[in-house]
């Protein structure tokens, strides 16, 4: 079984590619959230899917995920995770609710939450597409209502023996001058991996230079 190579050269270059499409979704959820928010990419890992779960099941208790499927070409999923504090502040600037007290979410606030993954998912994607020339679409959004390890079984259980490459992503959201990070899991099957650092391999380095993408 081959383990995909990565050198970092072409981590950074992924690494790129994200934070483009990053910086896109990042003015369309600024619009929404009426202030200054940061996407960017800081980390990129190659992970047992063990590994993975155990992340995620860490944000289980605290966090609302939101899960939206890449397809097409390429194989993954996104995970947007809110916390108490996040879905409060969102819920204030976003929906203009007042005294808003943490617990159960309402239809509007899982809206909310939906439509926001929905418009930094798509973002990337597009973006994700038009670089690496790929044909892939994000899913609808959907908050699963069951333990996540189940809902993600679909994208990781296809290639057990693969292992996932995960993204993580640190979005800060600033609303009067006060800060709230989001974390935002991407993450691809190894067979996308593979596929998304053969496209890279293509690139002449010298003259393709990616900010220049539409």
């Amino acid at each position: 079984m081959m383990e995909p190579q990565i050198t970092e050269l072409e981590r950074d270059i992924i690494k790129e590619i994200l934070n483009i499409g990053l910086a896109r979704a990042a003015d369309s959820f600024a619009a929404i959230a009426q202030d200054k928010v940061l996407l960017k990419v800081p980390d990129i890992q190659l992970i047992e899917v063990k590994e993975l779960l155990k992340l995620v099941a860490k944000y289980e208790d605290t966090h609302a995920i939101i899960q939206s499927d890449v397809k097409g070409d390429f194989n993954g999923a996104t995970l947007m995770l809110f916390s108490d504090e996040h879905i409060v502040r969102l819920s204030e600037v976003c929906l203009g609710m007042l005294d808003v007290q943490p617990g159960e979410l309402s239809v509007m606030q899982e809206s909310l939450l939906l439509e926001i993954s929905n418009i930094i998912t798509g973002a990337m994607v597009t973006q994700l597409a038009n670089i690496l020339k790929a044909n892939i679409y994000g899913s609808p959004p959907k908050a699963p209502k069951n333990h996540i390890a189940d809902s993600l079984k679909d994208i990781l259980v296809q290639h057990p023996l693969f292992q996932p490459l995960v993204f993580t992503v640190i979005t800060r959201f600033t609303h009067n001058s006060k800060s709230v990070e989001l974390p935002l899991l991407l993450f691809f099957d190894s067979k996308t991996f593979l596929k998304i650092l053969d496209i890279i391999r293509t690139f002449d380095l010298g003259k393709n230079n990616l900010m220049e993408t539409d």
